[in-house]
């Protein structure tokens, strides 16, 4: 059986945006989709004296859901599904046989004088799967795909992801490496160390070893290399992306701790989605199905 995209829809624009996403994927890849609706499971349980209107709620969007992707896209399997639980904890489910997930991206409005819980990164640190976070941009004009790296197993997987997708779309793959310069004050007390000379030269090394073996694989894909120094890794990303058709991240990096699933860089690029956005998973290479 071949795993599904499976997006998470709450009838709102951005997860339309992300439908529409999924399904010019889907197409081109010969996939099915299953778009999933989560509702709550206090406002489903018979004690509720209003489920049957929730649930019929919910069952309409998952209809438009379903009724917009066919027109869409009438090449494309399309099933729907209502689940209970929290967006999370049910695109968590849906995930773990399923090629990739789609979601919106990050939403920044406030509700009752408090920041509304950010579904995406629910979703990118409770997958099973990789996930693309869609923003509310047009794909007109844009080109390119960039991929972040730090030498960690995580980003020479998400190099692996991101050359397969350009080479397969004939774009040019741009690899950033970025770094802080060592804090002033160890400038200052060390002036003839050398050290941020150093630490340039070993991440030069670690941006070569990075895209070592890509050039025999993909004979016909333009390569660039691209060192940042002296700004975050997320900024970084973001303003090397701001154009690009893809941004291809994992999930953790050199510096995260090994109990987090989501490491720092990975968020705060999810809080400023320039682009659509996969975040990969080291245990579980799709890129070849999705």
């Amino acid at each position: 059986m071949t795993n599904p995209i499976v997006v998470g829809i709450n009838g709102s624009t951005r997860s339309e945006t992300a439908l529409t996403w999924a399904l010019q994927r889907a197409s081109q890849h010969k996939l099915p989709v299953i778009a999933v609706y989560a509702v709550d499971d206090r406002w489903m349980t018979p004690d509720f004296q209003y489920h049957d209107v929730v649930r019929a709620a919910a069952m309409e969007q998952l209809q438009k859901a379903q009724d917009s992707a066919r027109a869409q896209a009438p090449d494309v399997d399309i099933e729907v599904q209502l689940r209970h639980g929290s967006a999370g904890a049910a695109l968590r489910e849906a995930s773990m046989e399923a090629a990739m997930l789609v979601v919106g991206a990050h939403d920044r409005h406030w509700l009752d004088g408090g920041p509304l819980t950010d579904r995406a990164l629910q979703v990118v640190s409770a997958s099973d799967s990789p996930v693309a976070v869609i923003p509310p941009t047009p794909d007109t004009g844009r080109h390119g795909v960039v991929v972040g790296v730090d030498g960690s197993e995580e980003s020479l997987q998400a190099v692996s992801v991101a050359a397969a997708e350009a080479d397969r779309a004939g774009d040019e793959l741009t690899v950033v490496l970025a770094l802080r310069s060592p804090a002033r004050w160890v400038e200052t007390r060390l002036p003839t160390s050398g050290m941020a000379e150093t630490i340039v030269e070993e991440d030069k090394v670690v941006l070569a070893e990075s895209v070592a073996g890509l050039r025999d694989k993909y004979p016909d894909l333009a390569i660039h290399q691209r060192l940042v120094t002296d700004t975050e890794p997320a900024k970084a990303l973001v303003e090397a992306a701001r154009e690009a058709r893809l941004l291809v991240i994992g999930s953790r990096g050199r510096g995260a701790f090994s109990r987090l699933v989501l490491g720092s860089t990975a968020h705060a690029v999810l809080l400023n989605v320039p682009c659509p956005t996969i975040v990969t998973r080291l245990h579980k290479v799709q890129h070849d199905k999705a």
